[in-house]
C-alpha cells in the first residue's frame, strides 16, 4: 500500500513537472507544434487541427479583416468556413471575447480578398501588392463585432487576443513583421472606415 502511495505521489510529480514544462514553453515553440495545443493567453477553439508545419501552405502574409457581423457572428461564420474550408472567408476567426476559431487546416486555401489583387491603382496604390498579397500567400483573419455600427474599433479583448494570435502566427509560418496587412492597405472596402487599419497598425506598433 506504501509503495502504490508512494507511486501515486511520484506520478503526480511529474505530471506537474511535465504541465509546468509545458506552461513555459515558448511561444515560438509551441506556434511549431501540431495538433490541438493550449497556448497561454488565448480560448483556442479548434475545429480544425494544426498538422505538420513543414506541410503548411506556404504562407507568407497576414490579411486583418473585419466581418461587419454582430457579436457572436465569429463562431457561426467559423463553424461554416470549417465545412466549406475553400468558401469566401478565412483560416480565423476572432469573437468579441476574444475566443479564436481556427476553423481550417493550413494546408487549405480559403477565398478571401476576392477581387483585391489587381495593379489598377483604382482605389489605393496597390502596385506593391499586386500577385504579392492575395489569398494565395495570406492568412485571413476576421474580427467580429463591428454590426451595426462599422466605425466601431475591436474590443479590449479581441485587441489582448490579437496581441498574441500575431505573435503565434508570425512565429508559426515565418512571417515578416512588415506583412501584416490591413484589408483596406491592399484594397479600398468601404469609404465609412479603414478595414483592418488599427489592428495591423498595432501589430506592426507592437514589433518583434
Amino acid at each position: 500500500m506504501k509503495f502504490r502511495l508512494l507511486l501515486s505521489a511520484v506520478c503526480v510529480l511529474m505530471m506537474s513537472s511535465w504541465a509546468l514544462a509545458a506552461e513555459g514553453l515558448s511561444i515560438e515553440a509551441i506556434a511549431r507544434s501540431s495538433g490541438t495545443p493550449d497556448i497561454p493567453g488565448l480560448k483556442m477553439v479548434w475545429l480544425a487541427p494544426w498538422g505538420d508545419v513543414e506541410k503548411a501552405h506556404p504562407w507568407r502574409n497576414i490579411i486583418v479583416h473585419q466581418t461587419e457581423g454582430p457579436a457572436g457572428s465569429a463562431r457561426g461564420g467559423a463553424q461554416e468556413q470549417a465545412k466549406n474550408p475553400t468558401r469566401r472567408g478565412v483560416m480565423v476567426w476572432v469573437e468579441t471575447d476574444g475566443t479564436i476559431y481556427w476553423a481550417v487546416a493550413d494546408n487549405l486555401v480559403p477565398t478571401h480578398t476576392d477581387g483585391a489583387d489587381r495593379n489598377d491603382n483604382k482605389y489605393i496604390d496597390n502596385a506593391k501588392t499586386y500577385h504579392q498579397v492575395n489569398k494565395d500567400t495570406s492568412i485571413g483573419v476576421e474580427f467580429a463585432g463591428n454590426y451595426p455600427d462599422v466605425t466601431r474599433g475591436a474590443t479590449e479583448a479581441q485587441i489582448a487576443a490579437w496581441r498574441i494570435l500575431v505573435k503565434l502566427l508570425r512565429a508559426r509560418y515565418r512571417i515578416p513583421l512588415d506583412h501584416v496587412y490591413a484589408h483596406n492597405w491592399i484594397d479600398f472596402k468601404d469609404a465609412r472606415y479603414c478595414e483592418g487599419c488599427a489592428l495591423a497598425t498595432l501589430a506592426r506598433e507592437w514589433g518583434e
